[in-house]
């Protein structure tokens, strides 16, 4: 079969046969061109594989031929490196193949030249332009999406070790929640888990290991559960197929970090789907699943009567199937398993003579996508904007509803601020409160799946301290940033109104007529700009005088130095809160020993100072009723980058020789530094030890527990919360 990592490369002829399967309007003269066009531009240029460099363009166009999708990607797919790595011009394509495929081929060329492992804000950057781009035409992201992953499939050709963690990375990080987001999973899935592959080797191989021993184990078993459903809904006369399949190492590695389970607890390694014809057929499978076998609490889903964002239908179940083996299922439709498996390219429809996205069934295909588009356009550094684009396609969901009973998804762990920026920006900058379920509750509450959320609007727009702590979307975030932006602005305003007519009576001048050619001279459009720069302490008076009587030689300005502000980057510890001040008194609490990553918060002990806790510390308890007390703060960008910080993880450990040995090794393949080794309890058959770690951050922390839980001698690891009341109560903060 062509297109293969490494197979033949498919011929003029493969690819043509392929698209008319789905196709049979296509033109093909316009696919031979540009097969050909790429054949002789790319020349004698060789891959680092060996293989000619014109097979990667080929390749990838056969990937979108399996996702179904028109000519103009397959054609843009083919021709996608020619302008970049060729003599031939935008211009070039435009004359020979049109405009519609030369500004394609111009969009995929511009995000081939994205760097994102480089510096912070550079990655900013190009990130924001990447977002510009795919939101313009969805054909371009699929296409870079097919690209990266014939690049990944063959990553292992790249000779430095270096650079493909860091190619691995940048997929992980950007290319495969964009993949997830606008809902193709089969190359989403496949991105994770070859970056997965290079960036924790030691892991995907344990776990392969393990799924290869279960597999021998467990394939009789799951042949009885899959004969048994069959049977069961041939006997109820429903028309359907059944078929298991193993969940892959990354999903695998993500479920050992994000829950306290060890491998041989995952209840869904092997999971059934059940694809049947239409909606009612689902829940009349559904009733007939649940009344043959028990269901496990809390463990269904229905994603038919509530879509993900991403347009993925589907019912979920567990059950305890033949045998008390706990058995997941999938319930949908060969259209709703389409969409789950291609998300948009599923959409692309050949009707009526023609070839094209089918509104109809599938809406606009850049829907997902605007939520970026919003963050970007409110503004700010492109730091920030990284950070938030990656809050918002990384988490789950949770499904809320308005008043007048409109859907509104949000991230899992979502609070009502959150809901209210999701429903409009103006109503998000004017709440002052909540009702949930026709009860008054904090804004910072985190919403639960069906909750009537009625926000209250009110007050000025001056987002109260701590608001930025108190939501997790990165649209909330950015907005929030945006409205404390504009406040700040309206404030050095004023204060550097008042600097500069100080300034303007003791030299006894009148006004604007002199400070708009002082303005000129400083660069600065307006005075309302000068006023600003002033406010912020980013032009002296005594410049601002040069400005005003250039040629000035004395420097009697000295005296009318404005006071530094104190920056979020002059904060100890690399925590940064609205209001505080650089010499206050900050320490790290020892019961929840806070690392980067985690959300936290400020407790003012009195003779104490500022105490970091994380959020879900459980000894804030105390401080509920004294609202004043808390601060929410959140870590600088710098930190988890320029330094380091120590974990603790609590671990039940099999006694038996070597055991120590594969944990350190583990801690070491993550990239961790076992500090302190402590043997808490023992018996006979295990031990209870703490580990004190070096990590980054709560999640390289979170990357070690996950790695020690995949060695065969732990039995359980968890990060260490408080050991006891007593000892969190003494407040002994370092």
């Amino acid at each position: 079969m062509p297109g293969g990592a490494s197979g033949p490369i498919p011929t003029a002829d493969h690819l043509v046969a392929a698209i008319r399967g789905y196709n049979p309007g296509v033109d093909e003269a316009q696919i031979r061109a540009a097969y050909t066009f790429a054949h002789d531009m790319h020349g004698e240029q060789l891959r680092a594989s060996g293989e000619p460099y014109y097979g990667h363009p080929v390749n990838v166009a056969w990937i979108l031929i399996g996702l179904r999708l028109d000519p103009a990607s397959i054609i843009t797919a083919l021709l996608h490196d020619t302008v970049e790595d060729t003599d031939a011009t935008v211009e070039d394509l435009r004359t020979r193949f049109g405009d519609n495929i030369a500004s394609l081929v111009d969009g995929v060329t511009k995000l081939g030249k994205l760097e994102l492992m480089s510096a912070r804000t550079r990655q900013g950057e190009n990130l924001q332009k990447f977002v510009l781009a795919i939101t313009r035409d969805v054909r371009v992201l699929l296409v870079k999406l097919a690209d990266r992953l014939h690049n990944m499939r063959t990553l292992e050709y790249i000779p430095k070790k270096e650079k493909q963690e860091r190619i691995a990375r940048e997929t992980t990080d950007i290319y495969a929640p964009l993949a997830r987001r606008i809902g193709i999973q089969k190359v989403c899935a496949e991105l994770e888990d070859l970056s997965f592959q290079y960036l924790n080797p030691s892991a995907w191989i344990s776990i392969q290991r393990r799924l290869s021993s279960q597999r021998d184990n467990t394939s009789a078993q799951v042949a009885q559960v899959s004969r048994a459903i069959s049977e069961r809904i041939m006997a109820a006369g429903i028309s359907a197929r059944v078929f298991g399949r193993e969940k892959r190492p990354f999903s695998i590695w993500r479920k050992l970090e994000r829950q306290a389970i060890t491998f041989d607890e995952l209840a869904d390694v092997y999971a059934f789907r059940i694809i049947v014809e239409n909606p009612e057929d689902c829940y009349r499978v559904l009733g007939l699943i649940h009344t043959s076998w028990r269901c496990v609490p809390e463990r269904f889903r229905d994603f038919i009567s509530v879509p993900k964002p991403n347009r993925y239908q589907s019912l979920h179940t567990t059950i305890m199937g033949p045998g008390s083996v706990r058995v997941e299922l999938q319930i949908r439709t060969e259209d709703m398993d389409n969409i789950a498996e291609a998300g948009v390219a599923a959409h692309w429809r050949y009707k009526q003579g023609g070839y094209a996205y089918d509104t109809a069934s599938g809406g606009d295909p850049l829907e997902m996508l605007k939520p970026l588009l919003e963050i970007l356009e409110f503004g700010g550094d492109p730091d920030e904007f990284l950070e938030h684009a990656k809050l918002e396609m990384f988490q789950d969901q949770v499904f809320a509803f308005t008043p007048k009973g409109k859907l509104i998804s949000l991230p899992a762990g979502a609070t009502a601020l959150d809901f209210a920026y999701a429903v409009h920006t103006d109503i998000g900058d004017d709440c002052v409160g909540v009702k949930i379920n026709g009860r008054e509750r904090p804004l910072r509450t985190s919403l639960s799946n069906g909750d009537s959320v009625d926000i209250i609007r009110g007050g000025e727009r001056e987002p109260p301290r701590g608001w930025e702590g108190m939501v997790v979307t990165g649209r909330a975030r950015s907005a929030i940033r945006r409205l404390i932006r504009e406040v700040e602005r309206q404030e050095f305003e004023k204060l550097g109104r008042a600097f500069v007519d100080r300034l303007l009576r003791r030299e006894g001048l009148k006004g604007k007529v002199v400070l708009k050619d002082a303005s000129k001279r400083l660069g600065l459009k307006t005075n309302k700009e000068l006023y600003i720069q002033v406010g912020r302490g980013l032009l002296r008076t005594d410049t601002l005088l040069d400005a005003l009587f250039p040629g000035r030689a004395d420097e009697s300005a000295e005296s009318m130095n404005q006071r530094e502000l104190i920056s979020d980057k002059t904060a100890r510890f690399f925590v940064r809160g609205s209001g505080l001040k650089a010499s206050i008194s900050m320490h790290f609490a020892q019961c929840c020993s806070p690392l980067p990553g985690d959300r936290i918060v400020g407790v003012l002990v009195p003779g104490k100072g500022l105490i970091i806790h994380t959020i879900d510390c459980e000894l804030l308890a105390r401080f509920e009723e004294i609202n004043e007390a808390f601060i929410d703060l959140s870590w600088t960008p710098q930190a988890g980058v320029e330094s380091a910080s120590t974990g603790r993880i609590l671990a039940t450990v099999i006694h038996q020789p070597g055991a120590l040995a594969e944990i350190a090794d583990a801690v070491g393949r993550s990239k961790g530094n076992i500090m302190d080794v402590k043997s808490l309890t023992r018996s006979p058959d295990f031990f209870d030890m703490s580990f004190d770690v070096e990590v980054l951050d709560a999640r390289h922390l979170s990357h070690i527990v996950a790695a020690m839980r995949a060695c065969n001698c732990v039995v359980s690891a968890d990060r260490a919360r408080v050991q006891n009341a007593n000892e969190g109560a003494n407040h002994e903060h370092g």
